[in-house]
């Protein structure tokens, strides 16, 4: 799904980062650890200094307990960053390359930047990458899905929440770290700072582009693969960011984490429609859980080991126990072009997954009931088509499921979601039923273990497109 990769890769939102931080920073609070939160100005870290004698060799090799010894300042000097800014950020490199356990290959290119200077560079990049048209399109297929009205303005919702929800960047085609830092580098900018730093390690360790696959062009062909892919590099910069929080902020950290979380609002995020904000902490929340059940049985190696097979689906991500052998099906996609005849356009084709298919019903049943359906994915295509001329929209999804009995649990809830989202049901069996209208035609089918949804304008040429397409699915070789 492309509006999944529009994209915001490696962007740390200050809603995921107040949420995420300071739910960590009450939480110690609440457990009474003693930290002094008296708004006074500590000298002290809750971890060891690292700032006594010469910084360590950044060549230096792990030591045998196979952890890495502190980087030193690794940056290029950049002399518009204060000295004291620097210092800090030196610290905060070392502290993570501590904690994380790998060795930064060479420098990173590092500044600080205004709202308004850091907005400009990440919607020059946006820009891009993404047009309204493509954006248009999301909307439309979004809505046959269920989840928007066709007309959402889906463009400027991201341009509007690009503008209030940075708080760090790190640019990995450029190689570039950003913070935002109107006037002071505090414990919000120190700890974005932590998480974005996080980042250039994982891409000089496993290269984000060419040695991992995320990049534009992969994430368009396959965003199932690219929102795991994307959990795991979130939920390992998550991870780290709060081992970071736990072990190296000062008391004046919390405090100013704690006010700003206080003082912080996000209006467009708040009105966005509720899939929307969940699509866009996924990331950060599912795949902190992620990586956290895989840190606490093996530490950072078994965190490591994650990205010499990463997950490759949201299946994977939403359910670890799962990973690495639940491994989806993947289903032939038929071409429905030619058999349409002239004026429809085919605006997507791609997979669902888990994730989304559970968001797509929790719209209209209720979420327990979503998630269970949602569970026994298997694999799935989707094709998302548009008659310009006409203003209509076709939508086909297959789903795989894991047993013949996963395939009758969506089946049933599906029935559910059709009665609450569509008009009448008029035919209901145990393999077929539809939901016609003036305007459209639904069908949900099912044999085995898939089941086949058809949206279409009418029940003509719902009919005709059940015919040209495989049923049960091909599975890709």
């Amino acid at each position: 799904m492309r509006f999944r990769s529009a994209h915001i890769p490696i962007v740390l939102m200050a809603l995921a980062l107040s949420s995420l931080a300071c739910n960590f920073a009450y939480g110690l609070i609440e457990d009474n650890t003693g930290i002094s939160l008296g708004g006074e100005e500590p000298s002290e870290s809750l971890g060891p200094a690292l700032d006594e004698g010469p910084p360590p060799d950044i060549d230096a090799p792990l030591d045998p307990e196979g952890e890495a010894e502190p980087a030193g300042p690794i940056t290029s000097p950049d002399e518009s960053i204060p000295s004291e800014v620097r210092e800090q950020m030196d610290q905060i490199q070392d502290e993570i390359v501590l904690l994380r356990g790998l060795r930064p290959s060479g420098p990173v290119d590092r500044g600080l930047l205004s709202t308004d200077e850091l907005r400009e560079y990440v919607l020059d990049d946006f820009l891009d990458d993404y047009t309204q048209e493509e954006a248009r399109d999301d909307a439309r297929v979004l809505a046959l899905l269920g989840l928007l009205d066709a007309d959402y303005e889906l463009f400027d919702l991201y341009l509007d929440l690009y503008s209030e929800n940075i708080a760090g960047f790190y640019d990995d085609d450029v190689e570039q770290l950003f913070v935002v830092q109107d006037s002071r580098f505090g414990g919000p900018e120190r700890l974005t700072y932590a998480h974005e730093y996080a980042h250039v390690l994982q891409d000089q360790t496993y290269d984000l582009d060419e040695g991992l696959g995320f990049n534009d062009e992969a994430c368009e062909a396959d965003s199932e693969r690219c929102a795991a892919l994307q959990a795991l590099l979130e939920g390992d910069a998550t991870l780290l960011e709060e081992r970071w929080l736990l072990t190296y902020a000062s008391d004046a950290d919390f405090q100013q984490l704690l006010d700003f979380y206080d003082s912080f609002s996000s209006p467009t995020y708040d009105s966005a429609p509720e899939f929307l904000k969940e699509d866009f902490l996924f990331p950060y929340t599912i795949g902190f859980d992620f990586v956290e059940h895989f840190f606490l049985d093996g530490g950072w190696a078994a965190v490591d080991a994650l990205y010499a097979d990463p997950p490759v689906s949201t299946e994977q991500v939403l359910h670890p126990g799962r990973y690495p052998n639940d491994v989806p099906v993947a289903l032939v996609i038929p071409d429905l072009l030619d058999s349409l005849g002239s004026g429809w356009r085919e605006m997507d084709r791609d997979v669902l997954g888990e994730w989304f298919t559970f968001l797509t019903l929790r719209e209209h049943i209720p979420e327990e009931q979503a998630q269970l359906a949602a569970e026994g994915w298997g694999g799935d295509y989707y094709i998302a088509l548009h008659n310009d001329s006409v203003g209509q929209g076709i939508l086909v999804v297959a789903t795989a499921w894991d047993t013949v009995r996963d395939a009758h649990g969506f089946y049933g809830a599906f029935r559910d979601y059709g009665d609450s989202r569509f008009t009448e049901r008029i035919l209901s069996s145990t393999a077929r039923s539809i939901w016609e209208s003036p305007t459209e035609w639904n069908s949900i089918d099912i044999v085995g273990d898939q089941t086949l949804w058809i949206l279409a304008p009418d029940a003509e040429l719902g009919e005709m497109i059940l015919e040209t397409i495989a049923f049960p699915a091909e599975l890709a070789e």
